[in-house]
């Protein structure tokens, strides 16, 4: 099982430092999310988990080997990253694209297997997209375009998977769709998961381990219960809030202040 950490990280982009001297270590097999402030830098944070961006200074690790000196193939083969809206070259079809996740186990020796062609039509099955296969991914929509671009991150058949905000564009259907195929992922296949996302409900009913990014350092991680509070809420998002129960799945349930067309006098109260 694939191990990855960072070490006296230093992040940004030219003079501007968005992420400095942070520690972090993502829990193996379990469901890891980052959550912070739009800018916040946990975004740049999970890119440089994926050696998508060079650190100013520290380094990452994966199984206690420098990233930076593995090679891109060897890392493909360990693990997956989804950025935020992703390009497909023009023309590419949903299955060509979901095939690109296969190429880092081919070589001149092994070609294109009948294992191959079952990961990949697997993949397309469970994200819905096998009856798109022979579109153009340009054709679709926001959503579906989505869809395929976590079929070929699922194709790739990395122990660890990062997902920078893999429900965007997608509707609150596709988004419980998309993140119960994550839990299943994770579940019965112990596969590493490390995902941004905003929704903070979402994010607690399905993380093991929530980051909380915040002044370029991590100002709380763990459990969802010990990590989203009030006073975290206040501090990070600059939000008040109200933390309860979720009456279904009994995770924390965040209830932000603000103005509303029903509001109670108790409300009102509080945000006077």
């Amino acid at each position: 099982m694939n191990e990855l950490e960072a070490n006296n990280l230093t992040l940004g982009y030219g003079d501007v430092i968005v992420i400095d001297n942070l520690d972090v270590h993502i829990p193996k097999g379990g469901i890891t999310v980052f959550v912070g402030a739009n800018g916040c830098g946990k975004s740049t944070l999970l890119r440089s988990l994926a050696r998508l961006l060079k650190p100013k200074s520290g380094n990452v690790l994966l199984d206690g080997k420098l990233l930076e000196k593995l090679s891109t193939k060897d890392i493909a083969k360990q693990l997956a990253i989804l950025p935020q809206a992703p390009l497909a070259p023009e023309g590419l079809t949903v299955l060509e694209l979901v095939k690109q996740g296969r190429y880092p186990h081919q070589n001149w020796l092994q070609q294109w297997s009948k294992q191959d062609e079952s990961i990949v039509n697997k993949a397309l099955q469970s994200t819905g997209m096998k009856e798109f296969a022979d579109r153009s991914v340009e054709s679709l929509s926001g959503g579906q375009k989505q869809r395929a671009w976590i079929a070929m991150t699922l194709a790739q058949k990395t122990e660890v998977i990062l997902l920078d905000e893999p429900t965007t564009y997608l509707d609150l259907a596709h988004q419980i769709d998309v993140l119960d195929l994550l839990f299943d992922l994770n579940k019965r296949e112990g596969r590493t998961v490390i995902m941004v996302l905003h929704d903070l409900n979402l994010a607690c009913r399905y993380a093991d381990h929530i980051i909380s990014v915040c002044n370029k350092q991590i100002y709380a991680q763990g459990k969802p219960e010990n990590v989203i509070t009030s006073k975290m809420m206040k501090a990070v998002f600059n939000l008040d809030c109200d933390i309860t129960e979720d009456p279904i799945f009994g995770t924390p349930l965040c209830i932000p202040h603000g103005k509303g067309r029903f509001v109670t006098e108790k409300l009102k109260n509080k945000i006077v």
